[in-house]
Order: structure tokens, then C-alpha cells, then sequence
């Protein structure tokens, strides 16, 4: 019997949620190793054998181990394709893509724990917030041309998986979200379906019981 997938993870990181939230939608079952990134567990020699840029996630399946959430999405996606979360036709594909991308190239990393200790506690939360704002500009802008009940149309796709980490990631950097009305819309949509709230942080096992 094969063994259960293994997610190394952390409660807060945004690509660890987005992971969570597609193993919860294809119905995964998988064990949890907990990273304490802000403790530094990720810098570990250990950890950097299965991650040498020492960063959450990292997925073990099917005898592989898998790193970079999108990457890991793309895997899921291809192997167990039941629940989809890219949309069969290639221009719409596209533009789930092209979302996915523009959290996960063009906003989340600018505003990353490792970034965010290089910057420094006394500047951090402004520079979070600016970056998430800026982002969340040009985010609206897209959404307000593709948006249905979701991202890109009616159909969950990678865009969502996406989105709504930022959007805690927003509201924890005190971003003025009444700017971005497309944004809320889809993401109270999101909130409301099972594999998201199975996936928030306050449901994982290293979430301190504070946050719960």
C-alpha cells in the first residue's frame, strides 16, 4: 500500500495553503510536517535535502518530491484530473494562469517572510502593505474583465487557490480592501466551500491555538 502524500508546510504560508486547498478539492488524504518558518526549521541541513532553496511547500508523492506550489499544482492537476482547477479550453487556461501568476510571481513574493526580515520590523508592515496594494490594483483591474462567480468564470480553477491566501495576506498587512470590491466578491464566494475552509490556517495542526 502506498504510503499517504507528506506536505511540508507551515499554518501561514500562502503557497502551503494553496496546495492544501487542491489536495482538499481532489479529496488527497496526506500527513502534515509542520516547518516553523519564523523559528527557521526550513534553513535546516535536513530540510534543504528535500528543498534546497529551504522553502514550504514541499509535496512527497507517488514517489516524488515535489516543490514550488504552482509547480505542485500542475502535478495534481495532471495526475488526478477528477476536480478539475484549469479549465479545459487553452485561452481560458490562459487567463487562470495568468492570475495564478500574478499573486504568485507579482505580489507574494515582494511580500514574504524572508523579504519582510531583510526589510526589517520597523518598516515590514509598510512595505507589505504597499506592495499587496499595488498588486491588488492591477488584480482588480484583470478580475473585473474575467471574474463570474470566480476568477475566470463560474469554474474554480488555480486562480482561486491563489487568491484567497493573498487576500489574508491583505487583511493581516491592513490593506484598504474596500477598494477592491471584484476582489471581496469572488473571495466571499471562495469562503464559503469546504476544501477552503479545510485548508485556512486556523484548521492546521501547527496553527497556535490563539489564531484558532
Amino acid at each position: 500500500m502506498a504510503a499517504k502524500p507528506l506536505l511540508y508546510s507551515y499554518f501561514r504560508s500562502s503557497c502551503s495553503w494553496r496546495v492544501r486547498i487542491a489536495l482538499a478539492l481532489k479529496g488527497i488524504e496526506y500527513e502534515t510536517k509542520a516547518l516553523h518558518l519564523v523559528k527557521g526549521d526550513q534553513r535546516s541541513d535536513d530540510y534543504k535535502e528535500v528543498n534546497p532553496i529551504g522553502q514550504v511547500p514541499s509535496l512527497v508523492i507517488d514517489g516524488h518530491t515535489l516543490t514550488q506550489s504552482l509547480a505542485i499544482l500542475e502535478y495534481l492537476e495532471e495526475t488526478r484530473p477528477d476536480v478539475p482547477i484549469l479549465p479545459k479550453d487553452p485561452a481560458k487556461r490562459a487567463e487562470a494562469r495568468a492570475i495564478a501568476e500574478l499573486i504568485g510571481s507579482g505580489i507574494q513574493p515582494i511580500q514574504n517572510l524572508s523579504v519582510l526580515q531583510y526589510v526589517g520590523d520597523e518598516k515590514k508592515m509598510e512595505w507589505a502593505k504597499h506592495w499587496i496594494d499595488r498588486g491588488f490594483q492591477a488584480l482588480e483591474k484583470m478580475l473585473a474583465k474575467t471574474a463570474g462567480k470566480y476568477c475566470s468564470g463560474d469554474d474554480l480553477t488555480v486562480a482561486d487557490l491563489c487568491l484567497v491566501p493573498q487576500v489574508y495576506n491583505a487583511n493581516r498587512f491592513k490593506v484598504d480592501m474596500s477598494k477592491f470590491p471584484v476582489i471581496l466578491r469572488v473571495h466571499a464566494e471562495l469562503e464559503q466551500l469546504e476544501a477552503f475552509k479545510a485548508a485556512h490556517p486556523s484548521r492546521q495542526p501547527d496553527c497556535p491555538e490563539d489564531l484558532k
